[in-house]
């Protein structure tokens, strides 16, 4: 079971990131156009003129942060933000979703349309300056995340309710061959969102509308679930000193009135301490 790490409710809280060298977690309202934090006991928060969704840290004080029109280099220090790489910036009907670094100093990073248009996204890589799109014609990307052992990446388009896995070469991190389905939660109706991999190999899926974050095996076999007091978990990261603590951002988007009064916290940011062994996040190389 999980309690409330920070209590301020996101209309669609994502892109969580527990930066290594800081100690702190970072996470996203990407409705509410912020990037927040806690900075011990005090909550922070930065807000922007578009969406923006997640993260990857590229020393102490800068990350690489996705918007719905780019990467940017973030200064948490001077709030500057430069261009790295445009990212659909032409395209009006789509924003940024769910990224995550890779182990080789890459970051992958999902598109989907503001309104969940069919087949209006794709996944993209960034490596060595160069952003090369992997898959087009996906509905809501999410899950992306990395083997512990370098030899996968795991994602889904969330409206598919398929898991998916592929194969990456060992010096470049790019996919190779075409990608398999890894899990199919059609027939238990569950919604695949964010992910993250811990130490052992196993794969940490929230799932949307049903309050949980489920992990299974690199076998597909489900181990167990972590219970959140919100209907819309929405991605987990691992964090604390030992990187034991999991935490999960959720989402009230889709929830109605009555559902929010009568489950305040959904929206909120959660922490489970024990939950399991997971890795650094990896570092983003510019």
């Amino acid at each position: 079971m999980s309690t409330i790490f920070d209590d301020r409710p996101c209309k669609l809280g994502e892109g969580p990131l527990w930066h290594p060298e800081r100690q702190q977690l970072f996470w996203f309202d990407i409705i509410g156009k912020r990037l927040m934090t806690r900075e011990g006991d005090k909550p922070k928060s930065w807000s922007f003129d578009e969406y923006v969704s997640a993260a990857g840290w590229v020393d102490y004080d800068t990350l690489l942060m996705a918007s719905e029109t780019g990467l940017w280099r973030f200064d948490l220090l001077s709030s500057e933000r430069i261009l790295i790489a445009p990212v659909e910036a032409d395209n009006p009907v789509t924003r940024s979703n769910d990224g995550r670094a890779d182990p080789w100093g890459g970051f992958w990073i999902g598109t989907m349309g503001k309104q969940a248009e069919s087949g209006a996204g794709s996944i993209y890589r960034f490596w060595k300056g160069e952003l090369r799109r992997l898959i087009a014609d996906v509905t809501i990307s999410n899950a992306i995340c990395f083997a512990a052992d370098r030899s996968v990446a795991y994602f889904c388009d969330t409206a598919t309710k398929h898991v998916r896995r592929w194969r990456l070469n060992p010096e470049t991190g790019w996919p190779e061959g075409d990608s398999r389905v890894f899990l199919d939660l059609r027939e238990e109706g569950l919604n695949p969102d964010g992910a993250v991999v811990d130490a052992e190999g196993n794969i940490w899926i929230a799932q949307w509308g049903a309050g949980r974050v489920a992990a299974y095996t690199a076998d597909g076999q489900f181990l167990s679930a972590v219970s959140v007091d919100a209907s819309h978990t929405s991605c987990p990261a691992f964090g604390g000193r030992d990187l034991t603590t999991l935490f999960c951002t959720s989402a009230r988007q889709g929830l109605s009135k009555e559902a929010i009064r009568s489950q305040p916290e959904n929206g909120m940011t959660f922490a489970a301490p024990n939950a399991g062994q997971g890795q650094a996040e990896h570092q983003v190389i510019l």
